[in-house]
């Protein structure tokens, strides 16, 4: 296929050196160093304290230039030499990031511009990136003093090393462990679940399947295994991955995770906040810790009946196959013989009817459908054969970039994410428009044959796409409240858990699903049966993300911070409480929990759930007006991703719904009405 070529200027991802890169983050922290040395006092007018401001965003920009591109590839091509350069880098990029934000003369320049009187002539974005900006230098401790001042800083660099390292533990223990499989051990997989371990087999030189930790192996396993003994060694190789329970104990994350906790509370108390979930809060939209934590309890309580039956079922189902005793290397085995008994319905049977390039064409669409824009595939160099760039326009305007890599291999790190790139900003030379990173772990393309998506990989791929939506088509100039950048961390879910509706309706479904062979769309019986299993075990789904949210709330609301023992009973307790299927004693999901202890997600993982109201909330005005309703889509795209972090998030939400959001629309699309 010949594309015409990107119009926009994309990284060189084919000529990359290390080097080069090494020497352009050094240069930008030398600049900025430079910048902030030469700033000792504040400078008299208005106008030239507005142009230290612009100047900060300018060293903002070209630092994210290239760390960016060093972090991703560290995060996707994975490997010695990428990842000594971004740990040898870390540390001095951490103490300027510090220095940033403890530099007094800076701080003042901030607040002298916001009390000004021309301040109230500077646009919406601009004053809400320089209150943003007040707000975050009392958070990165500008007020302290003297030998305060200098911990804060050991702290900041500390933590971000002990991030780093606990990442590297969970990808490395991840692609430790391998396990090669007789055919007696593939009883009971699909031939496509079969052929993709063989292919595993294959690039580790082995005549046979082979069992990995990587999600599409893991969950195939997992799903169909008729082998009761794999399925609890992978279960139990899968959660005391990166502890001392592993056959790698020189990757456990205990010590990592005790570590992180204590300063996360130092650093809190030197900022006068008696715990880090009050440090972390206020940042974001939920007000205090005990709203949120009421907030989680309270739907605890509406997620427990429903979870409460949906045990008892698969303990059943499991019970007429002669398990007496339901196990959690079970519960997925079962799952899925329960959803073929109840709704005749299989992962297996749907993921022919989507392939990938089908389902990125209908998402597409449905995109385009809502915001009158268009999606267009251009080449641009690219890091891996299976990435492809594609930009957005608007009547024919060129509004951003982004690149898809979207498969499971071998030197990426698990899970799904958007990442910005490059930020909207005006610059010297112009325009600068967005660029940013769709990243997946999904079942990749076997032989010839194009990647078949499971219908939770479909609802994945709709839910980055949100990131990515809210990334591209702000209109805000002012890089810091661009995009994603200065919106609340617990609304930031909301672009994206909302995408996630459209993969549940019959008109999108018609055109994200193509059978491999025939090229029919998904058929009447599938498609009653998937809508059908709509909310199966939404009742259990829901209180194991709960169980997450209350733990990491909890470890970071303790004072003083945790030893590792008393995490592990944090979360013990947590379970006794709140799950449905009790976990062995060897389970430590801690220890690979990266959202919380190398994502951005501490103190903050309620933020799926809270966003989901928002979402939930927003989906049901589309649910009254047409789900395709272009003047309700424009409404949203004018109202949340337009406004980047301008607006707060509960005026964003207000400007879209005309109201304050409610709770009804998350309980009934979760199916739980009649249970509340």
């Amino acid at each position: 296929m010949n594309l015409e070529l990107a119009t926009l200027p994309t990284p060189q991802f084919d000529q990359i050196e290390l080097e080069t890169l090494k020497q352009q983050i050094n240069q930008a922290i030398q600049d900025g160093q430079a910048f902030l040395k030469e700033l000792n006092n504040v400078v008299p007018n208005f106008q030239q304290q507005l142009t230290v401001l612009q100047r900060i965003d300018q060293l903002e920009n070209q630092m994210s230039e290239s760390w960016g591109i060093l972090s991703h590839l560290n995060a996707v091509m994975n490997n010695s030499d990428t990842r000594e350069l971004y740990q040898a880098l870390l540390p001095a990029l951490s103490e300027y990031y510090t220095a940033l934000g403890q530099h007094t003369v800076l701080y003042q320049h901030y607040q002298h511009v916001h009390d000004a009187a021309e301040f109230n002539q500077l646009s919406p974005a601009q004053q809400s990136s320089i209150k943003l900006a007040l707000r975050d230098f009392q958070l990165s401790g500008v007020a302290l003093i003297g030998a305060d001042k200098q911990r804060y800083a050991e702290i900041s660099s500390r933590l971000s090393q002990l991030s780093s390292d606990f990442s590297n533990h969970v990808l490395d223990a991840t692609q430790a462990f391998f396990q090669p499989l007789s055919e007696a051990q593939l009883q009971g997989l699909p031939q496509s679940s079969i052929e993709l371990l063989k292919q595993y087999g294959q690039q580790r030189e082995l005549e046979q399947a082979v069992a990995t930790l990587d999600i599409p192996s893991y969950l195939a396993i997992m799903t169909y295994a008729d082998d009761r003994a794999l399925r609890e060694q992978l279960y139990h190789a899968y959660t005391t991955r990166a502890s001392e329970q592993s056959a790698q104990p020189e990757f456990d994350n205990s010590e990592i995770m005790q570590e992180i906790l204590a300063l996360r509370q130092e650093m809190a108390s030197l900022l006068g906040f008696n715990n880090y979930a009050e440090y972390s809060l206020a940042s974001k939209m939920a007000p205090d810790v005990a709203t949120v934590e009421n907030f989680l309890i309270e739907l605890a309580e509406h997620a427990r009946g429903p979870a409460e039956q949906e045990i008892a079922q698969l303990k059943q189902i499991a019970a007429d196959d002669g398990i007496d005793q339901l196990q959690p290397w079970d519960s997925s085995y079962y799952s899925e013989k329960l959803k073929q008994k109840l709704f005749k319905l299989s992962q297996e049977d749907l993921k022919p009817y989507f392939p990938a390039p089908k389902v990125i064409q209908g998402l597409f669409q449905v995109v385009q459908r809502l915001y009158d824009i268009q999606i267009i595939q251009r080449q641009a160099p690219v890091w891996h054969e299976d990435v492809k760039y594609f930009e957005i326009e608007d009547q024919g305007q060129v509004l951003g970039g982004f690149y898809f890599d979207l498969y499971a291999r071998n030197g990426k790190r698990g899970g799904a994410w958007m990442s910005g790139f490059r930020s909207r900003m005006q610059t010297a030379t112009g325009l600068q428009k967005p660029i940013c990173y769709m990243v997946g772990n999904f079942t990749p393309p076997i032989g010839e044959q194009p990647a078949l998506l499971s219908h939770d990989e479909v609802n994945t791929l709709f839910h980055e796409f949100g990131h990515g939506l809210h990334h591209l088509l702000t209109e805000v100039d002012q890089i810091s409240v661009a995009g994603t950048h200065g919106v609340a961390w617990d609304a930031v879910e909301l672009p994206s858990q909302f995408m996630e509706f459209w993969t549940w309706d019959q008109d999108s479904l018609n055109n994200l699903s193509e059978h491999i062979d025939t090229k029919e769309s998904l058929p009447a019986d599938l498609l009653k049966a998937l809508l059908d299993a709509r909310f199966f075990q939404s009742g259990m789904q829901s209180l194991r993300q709960i169980e997450f949210a209350l733990f990491d709330l909890n470890i970071h609301s303790a004072n003083p911070a945790l030893s590792i023992a008393q995490i592990q009973s944090t979360l013990d307790d947590i379970r006794n409480k709140y799950a449905v299927l009790p976990s062995t004693q060897s389970n430590r999901f801690q220890n690979s929990f990266s959202h919380i202890f190398a994502g951005g997600y501490a103190a903050g993982y309620y933020s799926y759930k809270w966003a989901e109201v928002l979402a939930s909330d927003a989906f049901d005005r589309f649910e009254q007006e047409g789900i395709f309703n272009t003047a309700t889509g424009a409404d949203f795209r004018k109202a949340i991703l337009a406004v980047g972090g301008k607006d707060s998030a509960l005026q964003a939400f207000v400007n879209f719904r005309g109201r304050e959001p409610k709770i009804d629309a998350l309980l009934r699309h979760q199916g739980w009405t009649n249970h509340s």
